[in-house]
């Protein structure tokens, strides 16, 4: 058994999952609603407050999807319920984002504003920045796949470069540094 996809998946109050006809999984909580089609030899079902998820075989396709399915729903009853949130860091000097509306105003060095517009789900703040701190960006959503990309899209506008570390990096990221150049003894 697939240690994932056997693990029921449990259900917070206020969060309904429906599974139709077309194996079209619905999640609906106080944070949003998500859907995700499922393999159709992939069997999702609903008792009370638990939803467990089951294979057919012990084919490596359905034993690869079971585990797979199991995760997708799971993180979406839990952004449903709970929510998701990226912090990101601007490591450089003058670099900073404004956030108006559901577009972000970056200034990270180049010799113009970059306009990003954050997709309808994805929420995004700029945390005040305090003296010696460095900006930091929030992005939130209930959705985990469209969050993660909307991070790696704003963090390839300036990724942190190995010699300062100059660039937009995730709060807590460990970076590869380069030593640079070094002095000759002649």
């Amino acid at each position: 058994m697939s240690r994932i996809g056997k693990l029921p998946v449990n259900l917070p109050a206020g969060v309904t999952v429906t599974v139709d006809s077309a194996n079209v999984v619905k999640v609906k909580g106080p944070l949003g609603e998500l859907t995700q089609k499922v393999d159709p030899d992939i069997k999702v079902s609903v008792e009370g407050t638990v939803l467990t998820v089951s294979r057919p075989t012990d084919e490596p396709r359905h034993r690869s999807y079971h585990g797979l399915y199991r995760a997708l729903i799971n993180n979406m009853v839990i952004g449903v319920s709970e929510g998701f949130s990226v912090k990101q860091e601007l490591v450089g000097v003058g670099y900073r984002v404004d956030v108006q509306g559901q577009i972000l105003i970056f200034n990270l060095g180049y010799s113009h504003e970059i306009h990003f517009e954050l997709p309808v789900e994805v929420k995004g703040e700029a945390e005040p920045v305090k003296k010696g701190a460095n900006p930091v960006l929030v992005l939130k959503s209930c959705d985990k796949q469209l969050l993660g990309m909307v991070a790696a899209k704003v963090r390839s506008l300036r990724k942190p470069e190995p010699y300062k570390g100059k660039g937009i990096k995730f709060v807590g990221e460990q970076l590869r540094r380069k030593a640079g150049k070094s002095a000759s003894a002649k």
